[in-house]
């Protein structure tokens, strides 16, 4: 049987709504849309590239409670209410991932907050030890 469990990151919004920060499935973990809130204080920065950093710090996290580094990403989604906010934050994005090169995709839509300027989510594949 496929070992299957989920990963709980602190943030208040796993409890409201109902998810897991990550979701361990045989060698895949599956890490949610992570928005740019620093989990421990519920503070967001006004700043987009800030935000991203953030969200890389959870993601990252998350990772590494699974067993993984951001060089088992194999897929990473950009969601952004703003086209102009995602330039930005390429620097920040390619220090993370310019070595990986995981399949990638970038949306423009509404996030749940108006505070939230960048969600980002990504899949991993956990390598066998």
């Amino acid at each position: 049987m496929t070992e299957r469990r989920s990963l709980l990151g602190g943030s208040v919004f796993e409890e409201q709504i109902g998810y897991a920060r990550a979701v361990i499935d045989g060698d895949w973990v599956h890490v949610s849309g992570t928005t740019g809130f620093d989990y421990a204080t519920m503070a967001i920065s006004d700043d987009v590239v800030e935000q991203a950093e953030q969200c890389l710090r959870t993601i990252g996290a998350a990772l590494s409670e699974a067993g993984c580094v951001f060089a088992d990403v194999v897929r990473v989604r950009y969601l952004l209410p703003e086209r102009a906010d995602f330039e930005p934050c390429w620097p920040v994005l390619r220090r993370t991932f310019g070595e990986v090169r995981p399949a990638a995709t970038m949306l423009v839509c509404g996030l749940a907050d108006p505070r939230m300027k960048i969600e980002i989510e990504v899949t991993a594949r956990r390598r066998p030890v």
